[in-house]
């Protein structure tokens, strides 16, 4: 495979980037295409043991900060590393494309100016990947549509659906509602008219699921609109950094605390591992025409390697066609 790497995508760019793109060359043995300002890329890449030669560079010579709004970026971003990475999926040059950048940025390139929507998709969602209780679940929409209408929600339910199944090896993948009530009677407008719509469509929905309920193996994948769904992602790397700050300054309270603090730090360690989000890296932007991964801004070269694991899978899933022919078995 051929995977596109925004080199100016992280928060400390590009080191990071760089780096989790020659693990990535290094352990899975694929071409990874560094897109960004050539001469920091070779700089930097004198820093890193590249074992084989499968890391090539693809000059952007524009990059696009964090703070930069979608409508801006679409009229200025052509030479960015994330628009110039989107063209190189458009024209067949890679087959994935990974970014630690802007999500409102890719999105609005992705969707408005590159790739396109897949026909038939009525908006692309934002996706992120938890694995809770060592059990993988997908959400969406979290942040592509604030505003949604009922029809659109089986959409998401059926790509987040054929994801799961197809990279995360859920057969038959349960889908729920998030809603501030399992029963049927409780959810505003919009929840109560989805439900009633992935009540009758062919997709294994097995209901509404409260929030207390996301911190269990509940279902595999969780719908809802982008305003909430961004904020219960917010919320979940907000509360994560809480308790664990919360631990170190308990810990580090007295003596007493101190040593039960060290005792404990091997159980602590896993604990970390397995709340880690650099353990997936990123999850996909899907209702577009081609492999799009996401991840967040902090992310480590770590993260960055099972970023582009996302992507190798993706491709090798044919998820994009698998969505494709569900969206035209949808609209016949």
């Amino acid at each position: 495979m051929r995977i596109a790497l925004d080199a100016m995508g992280t928060d400390n760019r590009p080191l990071s980037d760089i780096a989790g793109g020659v693990l990535a060359a290094n352990e899975f043995g694929d071409t990874i295409v560094l897109v960004g300002d050539k001469r920091m890329i070779e700089a930097e890449l004198k820093n890193h043991a590249v074992e084989t030669s499968n890391v090539e560079i693809l000059h952007a010579p524009d990059d696009i900060a964090m703070d930069e709004k979608p409508t801006d970026v679409l009229k200025l971003g052509a030479s960015s590393s994330i628009h110039v990475a989107l063209e190189a999926v458009k024209n067949g040059d890679v087959d994935a494309f990974v970014t630690m950048g802007n999500t409102g940025a890719v999105h609005a390139l992705a969707t408005l100016k590159t790739l396109r929507r897949i026909p038939g998709v009525k908006r692309p969602v934002l996706s992120a990947l938890f694995a809770i209780n060592d059990h993988r679940m997908i959400f969406l929409d979290v942040g592509a549509n604030t505003d949604v209408k009922a029809e659109w929600v089986p959409q998401f339910a059926m790509m987040g659906s054929i994801y799961a199944e197809r990279v995360m090896r859920c057969a038959k993948p349960r889908i729920a509602l998030l809603s501030n009530g399992a029963e049927e009677i409780k959810g505003n407008l919009l929840i109560r008219e989805a439900a009633q719509l992935l009540r009758h469509s062919k997709m294994n929905f097995v209901g509404n699921v409260e929030p207390v309920e996301l911190m269990t193996s509940v279902a595999d994948v969780i719908v809802m609109d982008g305003f909430v769904g961004n904020i219960v992602l917010k919320m979940f790397e907000a509360t994560t950094h809480y308790v664990a700050t919360l631990l170190r300054q308990e810990f580090r309270n007295d003596a007493f605390s101190m040593l039960g603090g060290a005792l404990a730090r091997p159980a602590f360690n896993r604990i970390r591992r397995r709340v880690d989000t650099s353990q997936i890296g990123g999850a996909p932007l899907l209702g577009v025409n081609g492999v799009v991964i996401i991840g967040h801004g902090g992310n480590s070269a770590i993260g960055i390697k099972n970023a582009i694991q996302q992507a190798r899978s993706a491709v090798r899933e044919n998820v994009i066609s698998a969505i494709r022919s569900g969206i035209a078995q949808e609209l016949t």
